[in-house]
């Protein structure tokens, strides 16, 4: 099994990465599910381990495949054909749908101010912690009049505390130390 993944690795990744650049991983995740099943059928199988050309191999999944495949999508069939590695499109089709899951992490944040935040200061926000989080950010603001100034952010493990009301009690602790 391992092998297969070590196979499957560079085109799963191609794959991936040209479907991010057409922003079309919805359509690339069903066309590689699609042939995936294909090429799980006994029968297809049995056709892969015999010593069909990769022209007939390619063919045969490119018309099973029908309008589940886009032109790319034959490429991807027609190149894997090539190289005799149809056998991995279910390890190619598991590491693509993982760097899809990879890529499309959102973190919920919890956003607490003491008065209402702009549209532009949560987009400011926003994108500060999609950058340095890695990940889509989703906030969900609230407000709290008792911080008396500023924001207290939490994303998961993180607290940033930049309240004036945090600052105080940092301040009193500093000073009873």
């Amino acid at each position: 099994m391992s092998e297969l993944t070590t196979l499957a690795r560079p085109y799963a990744k191609a794959a991936f990465d040209f479907a991010v650049e057409k922003g079309e991983l919805a359509q690339w995740a069903e066309m590689l599910a699609f042939t995936a099943e294909i090429a799980r059928d006994e029968r297809v199988q049995h056709m892969l381990d015999a010593s069909f050309s990769a022209d007939t191999l390619a063919e045969m999944f490119i018309t099973v495949g029908g309008d589940q495949l886009n032109g790319f999508g034959q490429n991807l069939i027609k190149v894997m054909a090539e190289n005799k590695r149809l056998k991995a499109l279910p390890e190619v089709c598991e590491q693509f749908l993982a760097m899809r899951l990879e890529l499309e992490k959102e973190v919920e944040v919890q956003v607490i101010s003491a008065t209402a935040l702009s549209e532009e200061q949560q987009q400011a926000i926003s994108d500060k912690l999609a950058a340095r989080l890695e990940r889509k950010v989703k906030l969900n603001c609230s407000v709290d009049e008792t911080l008396v100034a500023g924001v207290i952010i939490r994303a998961g493990d993180l607290v940033i505390d930049n309240s004036v009301s945090g600052r105080m009690r940092r301040l009193s602790d500093a000073l009873q130390s």
